[in-house]
């Protein structure tokens, strides 16, 4: 791992949700949002906002295990956890609304510093998150909403534009299409916030392009099992699929499987995540890119945020923003080995 005085100070952030897909693209391709921490950034994070004084203990839940982004998630909270003085326990959603639930339910039933929580499905879990709320526990949403807008106050949200995400990676993708071809679009859970802006970001995009004809974007729900289902369908309906878009790295995967086992590995496969299977995939041409939703870096930012929440710094002025935007390029071949490094590092 990197020693703590070699951490890049660069940070960027945006307070706007409604950033143009040019805009994110333009970020992208710069580079300039893979070292950046946003407004918890790694100069503060050393500074202002630093290791605890007294052991902080805090509870996490995100979507599964299962997933690979959650299990990096994990390993990157539990690796920051113990550099600044911070005891994680973990809350494992099992890719499900209802054990979550049930897990956030016996999360509300402790005492902790701070907790951060990525919400399987909007709205599942407000009740017991409002408990842990009206009992003074600082709660920070990761990635997904917890509850619609205005329904639960947290004391942060950490994650990507979700929409900007799923724009540049169609873009990527029509664009090599040279706007023209025949897409499917392979959707996460038709509930999850995240799911649902990486859909409006692909709707935004193939409207632009009158050449593209969307063949189908039935959910997959992160489910590689089923995705694999939907793929052996649809190549033995459609004769010609130019693209696919897939919400998640790990469902891109599962369906290239089912594509090599039918010769059919021309299609160009985009996807988000970034997580090192797919940039290995990116490598060897499996997959022709993918986004990175910023996994270590939103777990990473919980952390930081969670022990300024505990400590109060805020009110000396370091305050955490309601809404962190942590960005991530577009990742070809070009970039494939710096992420990974990154990565491997839980910086990105």
């Amino acid at each position: 791992m990197l020693a703590l005085d070699k951490f890049p100070t660069e940070a960027r952030m945006t307070n706007s949700l409604n950033r143009s897909r040019r805009d994110f693209l333009i970020v992208a391709s710069g580079g300039g949002a893979v070292a950046a921490l946003s407004a918890v950034g790694h100069s503060a994070a050393f500074g202002a906002i630093g290791r605890s004084d007294k052991p902080l203990r805090a509870a996490f839940s995100n979507g599964g295990l299962q997933s690979t982004w959650c299990a990096q998630g994990k390993a990157a909270a539990e690796y920051w956890g113990k550099l600044l003085n911070v005891e994680v326990s973990w809350f494992d959603g099992q890719l499900d609304a209802a054990r979550q639930r049930a897990a956030i339910e016996a999360m509300a039933s402790q005492k902790w510093d701070f907790v951060a929580i990525q919400a399987n499905n909007v709205g599942s879990v407000t009740e017991p998150v409002q408990k842990m709320i009206n009992a003074g526990i600082p709660v920070i949403a990761m990635d997904t909403l917890i509850a619609p807008e205005g329904e639960v106050t947290v004391y942060s949200h950490l994650g990507a534009d979700n929409e900007a995400m799923g724009a540049a990676i169609t873009e990527a993708l029509i664009t090599k299409l040279g706007g023209k071809g025949k897409m499917i679009m392979t959707q996460g859970p038709l509930d999850h916030t995240g799911a649902q802006d990486r859909t409006k970001g692909f709707e935004s995009v193939v409207r632009s392009y009158p050449g593209i004809e969307v063949l189908d974007t039935q959910p997959g729900d992160w489910d590689v099992a089923k995705v694999a289902r939907l793929w052996e369908a649809y190549l033995a309906k459609y004769p010609q699929i130019d693209a696919a878009f897939f919400h998640s790295d790990d469902m891109a995967l599962a369906a290239y499987d089912v594509m090599k086992a039918h010769s059919r590995t021309s299609i160009l496969i985009g996807g988000i995540d970034a997580m090192p299977p797919a940039i290995d995939a990116v490598f060897e041409g499996r997959m022709f890119a993918t986004v990175r939703n910023p996994s270590c870096l939103i777990h990473q930012g919980a952390i930081i945020a969670g022990i300024a929440a505990a400590t109060a710094v805020s009110k000396g002025g370091g305050g955490v923003p309601g809404r962190v935007i942590t960005e991530g390029p577009v990742v070809t071949l070009e970039r494939a080995a710096g992420m990974r490094w990154l990565q491997d590092q839980f910086l990105m």
